[in-house]
């Protein structure tokens, strides 16, 4: 007998529950796609800004040893302007002083162009190393014609100090070694012909240009020394830098979470513990018309909750680029401490004189803070009247909650313990009052039993 067919609901629903699988599976995996590329984009930026950060930090470093190479040839300028009299006083009168002009004229006219170029020079010879040896060059013959004796001998060091600032040890050495070896010629012609400032070598004492070559290696251990100096300054400012950064950033995040942890706590969570007692309420009732009215405040809490959650999502979802969708203007801080006591059985606002304008963002914290206190009052110290008193103070505003409840346990409330126990109601609190610059105060009436919370506002001239 053949077999009877399946109907086509039997068919299809195997289908649509595998077509709704894959299409979960797609989901997720475009979830996860979307999450991957999300951490890559944010990690690309963090590397742009690392990036940018250590570029800005080489510049200074490099715009540093560009600003000490031009001190470096402002020393050769001065060299040769208190070396030059004494140089040409010292040359024998005709030709031999006429020379002695023209090798300091050779070397002061490039020096003092190099001088005023440095700014387009010297990212060339940062790059070209073989330049500083035309600048060798060009104080050898001034060394020859006008002899290596101080002051103007001393002209010969510019060039290791340079070669060590503005390059690395390699090229600080072999310019050292090179000058060093020049100048060790010069004096030793000097010391046997008997020019300088004193006596042949034969003779005592030493002339005061023989420890020129010494002095050229330690120029060019000098100028490696202190570029190797600002390069580490410079690494450990941009490790500072970092350090700083991570440390905002951490700051930031730790901000942002108890902000977020401060909004549930006040809003989502307050009206989700509304909507349980409501609904143990509505299993307990019998009355048909008791039953319409906690239905429709389970309604009306489910729909606040849903409000209050759209509201957070919003906030972690924005990322401020896009501008906010118009709202309409918040009520005054009077109207919103009245409104919030009508809805607590027991409590009562009263204000004491003209009330100062609060700016909305305050508003909303000390609106916030208030009703904290109206649910510990209620939930905790079994207060059967709260009293809400706004009033002027003499440095801006003063708002205080006081309840004749059970009051505080001896020793005041234990942060510690409130949160290993999941109360975080006074820490909200606290940390309001301090984002907002305010004094808050929490203790003993000043007469009867129960719980006063005082803040207190400082607000500037309106």
């Amino acid at each position: 007998m053949p077999r009877p067919l399946d109907p086509p609901d039997a068919v299809a629903s195997p289908l649509r529950v595998n077509g709704l699988r894959a299409n979960g599976r797609r989901a997720k995996a475009l979830r996860a796609k979307a999450l991957r590329v999300n951490g890559l984009r944010a990690n690309g930026r963090r590397v742009k800004a690392l990036r940018a950060n250590a570029l800005r930090v080489n510049g200074l470093r490099a715009n540093a040893l560009r600003a000490l190479g031009r001190h470096v040839l402002v020393l050769r300028l001065a060299l040769i302007a208190v070396g030059a009299p004494a140089a040409l006083e010292s040359a024998p009168p005709g030709g031999p002083t006429y020379l002695t002009a023209g090798a300091l004229l050779l070397t002061l006219a490039p020096s003092y162009a190099a001088f005023r170029a440095w700014e387009h020079l010297a990212p060339l010879v940062v790059r070209h190393r073989a330049l500083l040896a035309a600048d060798l060059a060009l104080v050898t013959p001034l060394l020859v014609i006008a002899g290596p004796a101080l002051p103007l001998g001393l002209v010969c060091l510019c060039t290791p100090l340079l070669a060590g600032l503005l390059h690395d040890r390699r090229a600080a050495a072999g310019y050292a070694v090179a000058q060093a070896a020049v100048v060790a010629a010069v004096t030793r012609v000097a010391a046997v012909t008997g020019a300088g400032d004193g006596p042949p070598a034969s003779g005592l004492p030493v002339p005061s240009w023989a420890p020129l070559p010494a002095l050229c290696l330690l120029a060019g251990v000098a100028g490696a020394c202190l570029r190797g100096l600002l390069t580490r300054f410079d690494e450990a400012s941009r490790a500072g830098a970092e350090a700083a950064a991570r440390l905002a950033a951490t700051q930031a995040a730790r901000a942002e979470r108890d902000r977020l942890a401060r909004e549930m706590h006040d809003s989502v969570s307050k009206t989700l513990h509304g909507l349980a007692l409501a609904a143990d309420a509505l299993s307990r009732t019998a009355d048909p018309a008791a039953v319409h009215r906690q239905a429709q405040a389970v309604a009306d809490a489910a729909r606040r909750a849903a409000a209050e959650s759209r509201h957070l999502l919003t906030e972690l979802r924005g990322d401020g680029s896009a501008p906010a969708a118009p709202t309409a203007p918040p009520a005054p801080l009077v109207a919103q401490l009245r409104s919030l006591a009508a809805h607590h059985p027991g409590a009562a606002l009263r204000t004491t004189g003209p009330v100062p304008p609060v700016p909305a963002a305050l508003t909303r914290d000390l609106v916030a803070v208030a009703a904290e206190a109206l649910e510990n009052a209620r939930r905790h110290a079994a207060a059967t009247r709260v009293d809400i008193t706004a009033a002027a103070s003499p440095t801006g505003l003063r708002l205080t909650i006081t309840d004749d409840g059970r009051g505080l346990p001896p020793g005041g409330p234990d942060p510690t313990h409130l949160r290993a126990t999941g109360h975080f109601g006074l820490l909200g609190m606290t940390e309001r009052a301090a984002a907002i610059g305010a004094h808050l105060a929490i203790g003993p009436p000043a007469t009867g039993p129960g719980t006063q919370v005082r803040l207190d506002i400082p607000l500037g001239s309106p």
